[in-house]
C-alpha cells in the first residue's frame, strides 16, 4: 500500500479505491492508519519540494501571452 501510494501519488481515496479489488477488507480508516503510520498520508511530504512559481514575462500593452502544447495519443 505504501509503494502503491509512493508510486502513484493518488490522493487517499482514489489509493482505496485502486486497491480495495485486491485488498477486499480494507477500510479507509485501516488504509490512512498505515500511510499514517509510514509518513506518507500526505501527499506534500511525498511530493518532495515544489518547485518555484515563475512570474509571467510582462508585455507591452496591446500583446498577450498565448502557451502551445502539442498532444499525442497512442492512436497516430
Amino acid at each position: 500500500m505504501v509503494a502503491f501510494r509512493r508510486h502513484t501519488l493518488l490522493s487517499l481515496d482514489d489509493c482505496l479505491y485502486a486497491l480495495q479489488p485486491s485488498i477486499p477488507h480494507l477500510s479507509r480508516s485501516a488504509l490512512h492508519r498505515c500511510l499514517q503510520r509510514h509518513g506518507t498520508s500526505t501527499l506534500e511530504d511525498v511530493s518532495g519540494d515544489k518547485p518555484r512559481r515563475q512570474k509571467f514575462k510582462r508585455y507591452p500593452m496591446g500583446f498577450f501571452h498565448i502557451d502551445i502544447a502539442e498532444v499525442q495519443t497512442a492512436e497516430v
